[in-house]
């Protein structure tokens, strides 16, 4: 056989399990294994620790948004707009609208840099086998502070993500479905990516 079939062979036979990685931990193990992450690379870097919020982005960036499905996310608060925009205008959509989610997020995790902070997480029931969504539901204590955070997420061909955050008594979706509305009934897909390109920019 020659070499280069020998070799077309052997990568061929490679287990497809191998090509894409599938992440087994339960929805609420990922999620804490997620949160432990991020907080301990922002107590570990001294900017971070200190509330620099570019620096907390960094790490928002690198730690957490992997552990999410915002373009699920960007097409929930879109809503029906979404089947109108095309492939581009959905890609800049979710480009922008992840950028804000990201920075929102940085944003509150630069208020939680005590030492003290602690999360702790309800217990949960095993989704069933076939389940393919989950809310998993936390309490972030701060200076004797108790603050309920919840994540739904749900199962996706490499593992669980999150998707919807609710903070308050308010699911992030709805919150930014109900911001969008007026401004894709006024600019369309584009009105809305301009809107958003010019929030994440600033002042």
């Amino acid at each position: 056989m020659k070499p280069t079939t020998c070799l077309l062979t052997l990568v061929l036979s490679i287990p497809a399990a191998y090509a894409q990685q599938v992440d087994i931990r339960r929805p609420e193990q990922m999620l804490k294994d997620t949160i432990d992450k991020v907080m301990g690379a922002i107590r570990n870097d001294p900017a971070a620790r200190a509330g620099d919020p570019e620096r907390t982005l960094q790490i928002v960036r690198s730690d957490f948004l992997p552990a999410t499905d915002f373009m699920l996310t960007t097409q929930y608060a879109v809503g029906s707009a979404w089947a109108q925009a095309t492939p581009a205008q959905r890609d800049a959509l979710f480009q922008e609208f992840q950028t804000l989610l990201a920075r929102t997020y940085a944003i509150q995790l630069t208020q939680l840099q005590q030492e003290n902070t602690q999360f702790r997480y309800a217990p949960a029931a095993r989704p069933a086998a076939n389940a393919n969504d989950a809310v998993v539901r936390t309490t972030v204590i701060t200076g004797g502070d108790a603050m309920p955070i919840d994540y739904r997420m749900h199962r996706t061909a490499t593992g669980w993500k999150i998707y919807d955050i609710n903070m308050m008594g308010a699911w992030m979706i709805q919150v930014y479905r109900q911001q969008f509305a007026p401004r894709l009934a006024s600019g369309g897909i584009d009105g809305l990516i301009k809107y958003l390109a010019a929030h994440n920019r600033g002042p």
